[in-house]
């Protein structure tokens, strides 16, 4: 388990929490790696009911630590096999998974929620994929996934423009369900979890089967944008804009 991510039980909830407050959850490959441990842990543990993901006050998470994907990138000659491996492993996570977001949802901590059962926010929430901008394209299925709950206009704004959303944008767009104040976002959070833990589980798990798309369709486009990506991170533009991203970041 990477010393970024943090777990705890709530009688039958599991609490996966991302825990690098000087990088704002920037996330590694054993981040990612850990994380998917504890979504595999859950599925195979029938005492685990619900899962929710948290990161800290005023960053939910920074998105991906570019340092660690371009040494990836350069090494491996692909997006690297943990992250892949997360990706799949949250979009055929069984159990319901339930995030809570305050400030800073950059990149993979936007396109993660797209997975998610329920996302709370609060009102100092962002919602940023700069992708593009960094010479680069979007992951998680997100491709897939964002059209089909915000409509083109408004995913082509926030994928490939980068537009950033607020709380208020992301609540009429679909991605949250939920604006609450700062102080009770992991209370609301983990109440939510609690309710549906407390559901019949099988008929809880079939229902949100029957509600998630085909994961055929999902998974093959999550392949298809890792592998883009890996391409990506390795082209002269992205190596441009990463490079100025990260002279920034000094």
């Amino acid at each position: 388990m990477s010393e970024f991510i943090k777990t705890e039980r709530h009688d039958a909830v599991q609490i996966i929490r991302m825990n690098r407050p000087d990088k704002k959850n920037a996330i590694t490959r054993d981040m990612y790696h850990s994380i998917a441990e504890a979504l595999r842990q859950a599925d195979n543990d029938d005492s685990i009911r619900a899962n929710v993901l948290l990161g800290l006050p005023g960053a939910f998470s920074a998105g991906n630590d570019m340092q660690d994907f371009m040494t990836a990138a350069m090494s491996q000659g692909s997006l690297g096999g943990e992250i892949v491996d997360f990706l799949h492993t949250l979009s055929q996570s069984r159990k319901p998974l339930i995030s809570g977001v305050d400030g800073l949802a950059i990149g993979v901590g936007t396109t993660l929620n797209l997975h998610c059962d329920l996302t709370f926010a609060t009102p100092r929430a962002v919602f940023h994929t700069p992708f593009v901008d960094l010479g680069l394209v979007p992951e998680a299925g997100s491709t897939l996934l964002a059209p089909g709950i915000m409509g083109h206009q408004r995913a082509f704004a926030l994928l490939a423009m980068g537009e950033a959303m607020s709380a208020e944008q992301a609540l009429e767009a679909g991605i949250v369900w939920r604006i609450v104040a700062e102080g009770v976002l992991e209370s609301e959070v983990l109440n939510a979890a609690q309710k549906l833990a407390a559901r019949p589980p099988t008929a809880l798990q079939l229902t949100r089967e029957l509600m998630k798309s085909q994961p055929e369709p999902l998974n093959a486009r999550i392949d298809r944008e890792a592998q883009i990506f890996a391409d990506r991170l390795k082209s002269a533009e992205a190596a441009q804009a990463v490079g100025a991203f990260l002279s920034r970041k000094k």
